[in-house]
């Protein structure tokens, strides 16, 4: 897969939080964007449905409540 540079913006809280987090750590966040991005370009769902929905492939990952929290 290549890999692309995007800038997003967010408030200054994320983006210390962001500029703390561990290299682990963000590439789960890169790959959350990146799951979230590729749903949302085929889903006719509703953003509430899509972000369920991507919650729940998520925690099937792997991902946790646990997993999430240490990145705020």
């Amino acid at each position: 897969m290549t890999l692309a540079t995007i800038q997003v913006k967010v408030d200054e809280k994320t983006a210390q939080l962001y500029r703390k987090a561990g290299k682990e750590e963000r590439e789960k966040i890169h790959l959350l964007l990146s799951l979230w991005m590729r749903e949302f370009e085929k889903s006719d769902l509703s953003l509430t449905d899509l972000m369920d929905d991507i919650s729940d492939k998520a925690q099937s990952r792997g991902l946790t409540p646990d997993i999430l929290e240490t990145l705020r």
